[in-house]
């Protein structure tokens, strides 16, 4: 058995050893770092900025540009966006459906509802149709009835007497009998009468009062009754 040789192997497997070592570390300091793992966030959820009091503890409020940035502008779109999908002109049936038009028309339009644009109570329903009366129909070629046989004429009116003349302005008592005496004036004739005389042949004097004189027409049988008068025109 050979112990030298011995020292020189344990000697060259302690550098394989020591190379390996160094080896292995600079590999693994210049691999890569394994990629972290991502996990889904969820959009943030839009605030609305409440105005700072400027009490203590209490933060500015947050600026809405950034809810401004998320807006997107609005743009229309005529059509259809992809060509593709557009309809060929050529497979357009131009032909007019007549059968369709009339079903269309037949149908009746229903009652006035509420307007969804107009505030207000419901319109009170539709009142019911007022029934007319009905006519009897009148017959063309109807002999006409017998004329009514008139009576007998009324009478005349009977003659009314015409308005007396005279003015009635004052009276005397006689002291011997108590006989009253009425002092009228027609026109320009002065007439003194008493109770039961007649004055122009058919005027007789009735009542002759302190007030008033009472007339009666001997022609017509009609009585009248005259006022006093203070102050009577000639």
């Amino acid at each position: 058995m050979k112990l030298g040789a011995e020292p020189k192997k344990l000697a060259a497997l302690g550098l394989l050893v020591v190379v390996a070592g160094i080896v292995y570390y600079v590999e693994s300091a210049d691999s890569p770092a394994p990629a972290p793992v991502t996990r889904p966030v969820a959009a943030p959820i839009p605030q609305q900025s409440i105005p700072a009091t400027g009490g203590a503890g209490q933060t500015a409020p947050r600026s809405r540009k950034a809810n401004i940035s998320q807006i997107k502008e609005f743009k229309p779109v005529l059509g259809v966006k992809d060509p593709k999908d557009r309809p060929d002109p050529a497979t357009i049936d131009p032909t007019i459906r007549w059968d369709l038009l009339a079903k269309v028309q037949n149908i009746e339009p229903g009652p006035p509802g509420r307007n969804l644009f107009q505030f207000g109570s419901a319109p009170p329903p539709p009142a019911a149709a007022i029934k007319l009366p009905t006519v009897a129909p009148i017959a063309i070629n109807r002999t006409p009835p017998p004329p009514v046989a008139a009576g007998p004429p009324p009478p005349p009116p009977a003659p009314q007497a015409p308005p007396m003349t005279f003015k009635y302005y004052g009276y005397k008592v006689s002291k011997s009998d108590g006989h009253k005496a009425a002092f009228l004036l027609d026109g320009e004739d002065i007439l003194i009468a008493g109770e039961d005389d007649t004055v122009k042949r058919h005027y007789r004097v009735v009542k002759i009062a302190n007030t008033s004189i009472t007339i009666e027409d001997t022609d017509f049988k009609s009585t009248q009754t005259l006022p006093l008068q203070e102050n009577p025109v000639v």
